[in-house]
């Protein structure tokens, strides 16, 4: 149950440190991330659209000085100088040598019933009737004509550009053809990043240059022209893959052809895309040190919490042990008290049996023997159970010392004796080496055998079974010097100096008061003796014991 309370109170804290944390930050970063999503469309929407622009200036530029030089030689060369074949070719070669990368394939002079009077370049077209071809009548009406790219009779993808000549009542045409690779180059040459594509589709939405990915020229492209209004247009298209495309289109040659730019955002790495990725990443890292932080303090806290509540269950446990071990002390004398009348009565009794026996019609019964040894087994057991009356009055007496005439081996040994049964079922061998003809001197004798019953039981404690127990005596200037040392485990040198404070304990939890090695300390010190205790890790615990060599005189 406290478990679940205590995850729930851990969970909480972290939910609202969360809230109040990290909350306004991913707000805050929110908006700053979509500010720069809208500045970063608008930076591509920008350059998509002037790159459209710019690109669909130049191709109209590019498509209007051809026009411009074939106008010139219109009107600069006669029609009868036009129509010699020598002369058109040596014209031909003249341009395109003195103006490189004009970009023009062929020259043609064509009359007004579309005949091709004289051709220079590399096809064989001389002789061919034009009058059937969709971009004869324009030149004838507007003067000058761009066509849009067709096959024609070379089958092969071009664009001509056709100006009309006018002498006297006679009209004809100059017509040239434009290197299709030239344009294609000039147009590609707008393509920016990895995903980047540039072409020109018509009206009708067909290739006129190749694109980059998807279609060929001359195919039908999606570019839905009629969604680009004048001037430069950008729209938002979504693709299968989930990414935005941003397509720009720029009208050219009259609005019949359109210049299409298109680009995915995200391939183009600008500083505002870097800015962004940078804020993003700021943003996160400050979450995760923030959750980090908040997890850590929280669990910090909880077991704070928790460890002063164990500490107070343990408080508590020990507080009733301690209520126990009184009423438990009470009780000891009661029974004790109790007891003793019954034994009273017993003893004399068979005192009194033992007296009958000494008379001489008893000693010549045949059962004299039995009823002397029986008398004899019942006084023996008598006095085993005033011993242990005796005993356990003597360790509910009050704490301030009375003082009697103490022979310390002899309250070890009966000490000993009262935890003898304990000490060999664990297997545990109290062994004993005393200082023969100790003086005897003034003292509780119960409080002492309370303190060497506690230290004994803790020794038997600490090694568990399978052990030894050395309990010597000795003197040591003025004072008789009491060790007890065991083989046990041993205590560690970090918590040796709490070992004497009340209520500590390195017992599992129900086991131990904490209450024992505190009482036993204050009752040495009220004698004026001391104690101490010598230990080592895996070398086992020694307490030494100094009582002050009070004579009895002196009491």
């Amino acid at each position: 149950m406290k478990l679940t309370h205590y995850k729930n109170l851990r969970l909480k804290l972290i939910a609202i440190t969360l809230a109040v944390s990290i909350g306004p930050l991913i707000l805050l970063g929110t908006a700053i991330y979509y500010q720069f999503g809208k500045l970063y469309q608008e930076r591509i929407e920008d350059q998509i659209r002037t790159l459209a622009r710019t690109q669909s200036n130049a191709v109209d530029v590019f498509l209007r000085e051809r026009t411009t030089i074939l106008a010139m030689i219109v009107e600069t060369q006669s029609f009868e100088t036009l129509n010699n074949p020598e002369n058109l070719s040596k014209l031909f070669w003249q341009i395109n040598q003195r103006a490189e990368g004009l970009g023009l394939v062929d020259l043609g002079v064509i009359d007004k019933e579309g005949n091709q009077l004289a051709y220079a370049g590399p096809y064989n077209l001389q002789g061919l009737n034009y009058y059937q071809q969709p971009w004869f009548d324009e030149v004838l009406r507007r003067g000058q004509f761009i066509s849009n790219v067709f096959m024609g009779f070379r089958q092969v993808p071009h664009v001509i550009i056709a100006v009309k000549g006018v002498t006297g009542n006679n009209s004809w045409i100059l017509r040239a053809t434009i290197d299709s690779e030239i344009l294609n180059r000039l147009v590609r040459s707008a393509q920016v990043g990895t995903s980047g594509d540039a072409f020109i589709v018509n009206r009708d939405g067909v290739f006129q240059t190749s694109p980059r990915f998807k279609g060929v020229i001359l195919g039908q492209s999606k570019i839905e022209t009629q969604r680009f209004g004048e001037g430069t247009t950008v729209i938002e298209t979504r693709e299968d893959s989930g990414d935005i495309r941003y397509i720009g289109g720029a009208w050219l040659k009259d609005r019949e052809w359109m210049l299409v730019i298109s680009q995915i955002a995200g391939q183009e790495h600008g500083w505002m895309g870097n800015a962004r990725n940078t804020e993003i990443m700021i943003i996160a890292t400050g979450c995760v040190v923030i959750l980090f932080a908040i997890v850590l303090i929280s669990n910090t806290l909880v077991r704070h919490l928790e460890q002063a509540d164990r500490e107070m269950n343990e408080l508590n446990s020990q507080l009733i042990q301690q209520d126990k071990l009184a009423a438990l002390g009470k009780m000891a004398a009661g029974i004790a008290h109790e007891i003793n009348n019954p034994l009273a009565v017993i003893g004399e009794k068979a005192g009194w049996m033992e007296d009958l026996l000494a008379e001489e019609e008893f000693q010549n019964s045949e059962n004299y023997k039995e009823f002397a040894a029986s008398i004899g087994k019942i006084e023996e057991h008598v006095d085993r159970a005033r011993k242990i009356t005796h005993n356990m009055l003597g360790f509910a007496r009050r704490m301030e010392p009375r003082l009697d005439d103490v022979e310390i081996n002899h309250v070890l040994d009966q000490t000993i004796e009262m935890l003898s049964n304990h000490a060999r079922i664990n297997d545990i061998e109290i062994v004993k080496h005393y200082t023969d003809r100790l003086p005897i001197i003034a003292s509780d004798q119960s409080q002492l055998q309370q303190v060497f019953l506690n230290l004994i039981n803790n020794a038997i404690d600490a090694i568990g079974s399978d052990g030894t127990i050395d309990v010597s005596t000795g003197m040591e200037k003025e004072y008789i010097r009491i060790s007890i040392h065991d083989n046990g485990p041993g205590i560690p040198e970090a918590i040796q100096k709490k070992i004497f404070d009340p209520f500590f304990t390195t017992k599992h939890n129900g086991k131990g008061t904490g209450l024992g090695l505190s009482i036993s300390y204050t009752i040495i010190e009220k004698m004026g003796g001391q104690i101490s205790i010598d230990s080592h890790e895996d070398q086992g615990t020694t307490f030494v014991v100094l009582l002050p060599l009070v004579l009895p005189e002196k009491k």
